[in-house]
């Protein structure tokens, strides 16, 4: 049980390889996520205010 011994993780290290008793890490990916675009507010056309006709005043008739 040495660096010699293919099943023992010190005999692993030393032969620089892997197997059951000495897994690899995993690498995980990072990706950079994409910058979002900075879009200009939608110009809308605004309406016009459509304005209330008012009541007229009543005139009173003179007779």
């Amino acid at each position: 049980m040495g660096k010699g011994d293919i099943k023992t993780t010190k005999g692993k290290r030393t032969r620089g390889s892997y197997g059951n008793t000495r897994k690899r890490k995993k690498t995980v990916k990072i990706v950079a996520a994409k910058p979002k675009k900075k879009t200009a507010p939608k110009k809308t056309a605004k309406k016009p205010a459509v304005k209330k006709a008012t009541p007229k005043a009543k005139k009173e008739e003179k007779s």
